[in-house]
C-alpha cells in the first residue's frame, strides 16, 4: 500500500503528523518551480501549515526538466513524508501539493495556472544555474534556452522566460501581478531575479518594462535548513514509521527558517502564525547565517579536519573544539553585528550550536571544506576587516584561515584533489611552503583573488595569523588541537 488519502486517515493513531484540513477544498494559489527536496522540507511545509486555516494556498509543483517528482507524487495524490531528524525524530505527512506539471511536456498548462487570477505567488528553488545569469550579473543572452525563449515566448524553457510570458498574459487580461519570491541560497536573489527578467522583457516586450519595475515585487529572501538527500534508508524507515509506502519521501533536520523582505503585495498567508519572518532588513538576517553559521560551519571544518573527524557532530563532541567555536562566535562575531528586529542574536547562537550537535545530521567536514577560495572571502573576513577597524582582538578568527591553509599544504603533500574553483593556484602556493610560518603565510597572504592587499598588509592581521598557523603545524588528533586552541587566547 501506497500513501494516499485514504491510507494517510490511519496514520494518526501512528503519532504521524497529518493534514487535518479539508484536501477537496484547498485551491491552488501558489506556483513553485524546482520541487527538489529542499522546497518539500522547507516552503510547502509552511504552506501546509498556513492550509489549516486559509484553503488558498495550495500548491502547483512545476519541474523545468525531469518528470521524476511528478511520477511519484501523482499516484499518492501529491501527498508525501517528511522525517524530521532530531535527538528524537518525527515523521509528517505534507499535503500542500495539488498538482504537479512538468514543463516541456505541458508549458501552456504551467501558463494556464500562473495567470489564474487565484495564483498569487510564484516561488522558486531552481539553484542558481537556473537564473541564466552572466559573471555581470545580468540575463545571459548568450544561454540557449533563454534565445529559445526569445525566439518562441509562448513556449517557454527557462523560470525567466516563463515569468515574462505570464506577466504579459495577466496584465493583458486586467489582473494584478503575482508576487515572485526566490528561495535560492543567493545573497540579494529578489534583486538578482527582478534584474533578469526585466532584461529579458526589455529585450523581447519593451512596452511591458514600465508594468514590471512598478508593479511586480520580487522581495529579497533567507532560507535555511540541512536536507539530506533522500535514500534507500530513509525510504525503509518511513515505511516503517507509517506502515505505507511512500514513493519519494525528504528529511530535514528540526530547525528551520525563512525570511521575507517586506515587499509583498495583495493577498498572502499569514506569514507570522506559521513561523515566516517578514522584515525590512533581510541582508542583517543573511549577515547574521553567513558569519555566525557558515563561519563556524567553515572553522569547524578545516580545524576538525585537522583533528581527524570528519562530520560537524563528531567534531563537536570535542570539547576544546567546540569551546572554542562558541566562544568565537559570542566574542568576535557578535560583537560586529547589529541584530535585525526580529533575531535575537544569542538565542541565534545557541541554536546554531545545538544544530552542529545534532548526531542524526551526517554533515561532512569534507564537503563543507570545498570551495574555500570561494566562501571565506564572505564567511570570515568581513568581520576580521571590522575588528581589526574597532580595535578587536582578530586572534582566534585567524584560525580557521590558518587551519585552511594547513588544510590545502597537506592535501597537496598527500597528493589529494583539491575541490575549488581556484584549485590549480592553491596547489601552487602550497608547493611554495616550507612549514616556516612566516614565510606560508605570507606566500598565501599573496594570493590577491583571496585577500585584499590591504588587508595582507595589516601587521596586527599577519601577526595573528602567523601566531595561530604555527600553532596549529604540528596538529594531527584532537589531543594536539586542544593544546594549540588553548594557547590562542583574544
Amino acid at each position: 500500500m501506497t500513501l494516499s488519502l485514504a491510507s494517510v486517515a490511519v496514520l494518526g493513531s501512528r503519532n504521524i503528523r497529518i493534514p487535518t484540513y479539508d484536501r477537496k477544498a484547498v485551491r491552488i494559489g501558489i506556483v513553485h518551480f524546482g520541487p527538489g527536496a529542499f522546497h518539500r522540507v522547507h516552503q510547502a511545509c509552511y504552506f501546509d501549515e498556513a492550509l489549516h486555516s486559509d484553503p488558498r494556498w495550495g500548491i502547483c509543483e512545476v519541474s523545468l526538466h525531469s518528470a521524476g517528482v511528478r511520477d511519484a507524487l501523482v499516484p499518492q495524490e501529491g501527498l508525501y513524508s517528511i522525517a524530521i531528524l532530531d535527538e528524537q525524530s518525527s515523521f509528517r505527512v505534507i499535503g500542500s501539493v495539488k498538482e504537479v506539471l512538468v514543463a516541456p511536456e505541458s508549458p501552456s498548462a504551467v501558463l494556464d495556472r500562473m495567470v489564474n487570477p487565484d495564483t498569487r505567488i510564484v516561488t522558486a528553488t531552481i539553484t542558481e544555474k537556473g537564473y541564466c545569469l552572466n559573471k555581470e550579473g545580468g540575463l545571459d543572452f548568450s544561454h540557449p534556452d533563454i534565445a529559445h525563449d526569445l525566439q518562441h515566448p509562448e513556449a517557454p524553457r527557462t523560470f525567466v522566460g516563463f515569468l515574462a510570458r505570464a506577466l504579459r498574459m495577466r496584465h493583458d487580461q486586467g489582473h494584478e501581478p503575482f508576487n515572485v519570491i526566490s528561495c535560492d541560497n543567493l545573497a540579494d536573489n529578489g534583486h538578482r531575479l527582478r534584474r533578469a527578467v526585466l532584461d529579458f522583457v526589455r529585450s523581447s516586450d519593451p512596452s511591458l518594462v514600465a508594468w514590471v519595475e512598478k508593479e511586480v515585487p520580487f522581495p529579497c529572501t533567507m532560507v535555511d535548513s540541512i536536507t539530506p538527500a533522500t535514500d534507500d534508508a530513509l525510504r525503509a524507515r518511513v515505511k516503517e514509521a507509517l506502515g505505507v509506502e511512500d514513493l519519494w519521501p525528504v528529511q530535514r533536520e528540526f530547525f528551520s527558517q525563512w525570511v521575507i523582505e517586506n515587499k509583498l503585495r495583495g493577498p498572502q498567508p499569514d506569514w507570522a502564525a506559521v513561523g515566516v519572518t517578514v522584515t525590512d532588513d533581510v541582508a542583517g538576517f543573511e549577515r547574521a547565517k553567513l558569519r555566525l553559521l557558515n563561519g563556524a560551519h567553515s572553522t569547524l571544518a578545516y580545524t576538525g579536519s585537522l583533528a581527524g573527524y570528519d562530520t560537524v557532530s563528531s567534531a563537536m563532541k570535542d570539547g576544546a573544539l567546540a569551546t572554542f567555536v562558541r566562544r568565537m562566535m559570542i566574542e568576535d562575531i557578535r560583537a560586529g553585528l547589529a541584530a535585525p528586529r526580529g533575531l535575537d542574536l544569542d538565542r541565534y547562537i545557541e541554536a546554531v550550536l545545538r544544530r552542529f550537535r545534532n548526531p542524526t545530521i551526517r554533515h561532512l567536514l569534507s564537503q563543507i571544506a570545498w570551495d574555500g577560495s570561494q566562501k571565506l572571502p564572505f564567511r570570515i573576513l568581513p568581520t576580521i576587516v571590522e575588528n581589526l577597524a574597532g580595535g578587536r582582538s582578530v586572534a582566534r578568527l585567524c584560525v580557521p584561515l590558518a587551519a585552511w591553509f594547513h588544510f590545502i599544504r597537506r592535501a597537496v603533500q598527500a597528493d589529494r584533489q583539491l575541490v575549488d574553483p581556484l584549485a590549480a593556484q592553491l596547489a601552487d602556493l602550497a608547493k611554495r611552503c616550507d612549514g616556516d610560518a612566516r614565510n606560508d603565510v605570507a606566500t598565501f597572504l599573496s594570493f590577491e583573488k583571496v585577500f585584499s592587499s590591504e588587508l595582507a598588509s595589516n601587521a596586527t592581521f599577519r601577526a595573528a595569523l602567523e601566531a595561530a598557523y604555527s600553532r596549529l603545524s604540528n596538529v594531527d588528533g584532537p589531543a594536539a588541537l586542544g593544546e594549540a586552541l588553548s594557547g590562542i587566547t583574544a
